[in-house]
């Protein structure tokens, strides 16, 4: 498993540590995937390891900072559209040309890519629905060698929601939930799993919903 990271060095290779003890193999990279030179070299130091490629799970993203609609400039709305939908691009492009048949594309997009976000969220929830819809265009272009579905999480318990929603509201919207609690990065971790897995060899184009309840479709 290759491991792109931007900042979080050390979290990198205490991921890699773990994936080797419990006998995987795994390497992590620096790089930042909304430019297309650095997408390119983590899927050749991929390649360069393993000789191809089955899956890829693309994590990049991030809202930047709330902002309501009279404040957005150009250049935030850029860097939000980079981050998310820029990178997905980049790095499928770099890896097409490796895959082995039967592989699988998982995307993360995000319940704001369906309901808009939260306030100040504009360019981010535009930012997801447009993964969404590349989600869908993408595994009817490149099926049948390869499928390709996004995840859409709801309130999960990272650093996101550190950052930017008010403990309150987190603590209302979980307990809106039908399961009363937020979701972990182990509920999203499964399921991307279970997508990139070829026991989902019959799931392509979906855009799956983890969010405990909060919001079906």
């Amino acid at each position: 498993m290759a491991i792109n990271y931007h900042s979080s060095g050390a979290g990198a290779e205490t991921a890699v540590a773990e994936i080797e003890a419990a006998g995987g193999e795994a390497l992590a990279l620096q790089g930042d995937m909304t430019r297309a030179a650095d997408a390119a070299a983590l899927i050749a130091a991929a390649v360069e390891r393993w000789g191809s490629l089955d899956a890829l799970v693309h994590v990049t993203g991030g809202l930047v900072a709330r902002k309501p609609i009279p404040e957005i400039t150009a250049e935030h709305w850029q860097t939000v559209m980079d981050l998310n939908v820029t990178s997905l691009l980049h790095v499928v492009q770099a890896a097409l040309p490796h895959f082995n048949d039967g592989g699988a594309i998982v995307a993360l997009a995000s319940q704001a890519g369906r309901d808009g976000g939260g306030t100040g969220a504009v360019a981010y929830g535009a930012s997801k629905g447009a993964v969404m819809s590349m989600t869908r265009a993408m595994a009817k272009e490149l099926g049948p060698k390869l499928r390709v579905n996004a995840i859409c999480p709801g309130m999960i318990d990272t650093d996101f929601h550190n950052v930017f929603s008010q403990p309150e509201a987190r603590r209302k919207t979980a307990g809106n939930t039908p399961l009363k609690r937020e979701g972990t990065s182990e509920d999203v971790g499964n399921l991307a799993c279970y997508l990139a897995s070829d026991r989902a060899a019959f799931i392509t184009g979906a855009c799956v919903d983890i969010n405990g309840g909060t919001l079906f479709s």
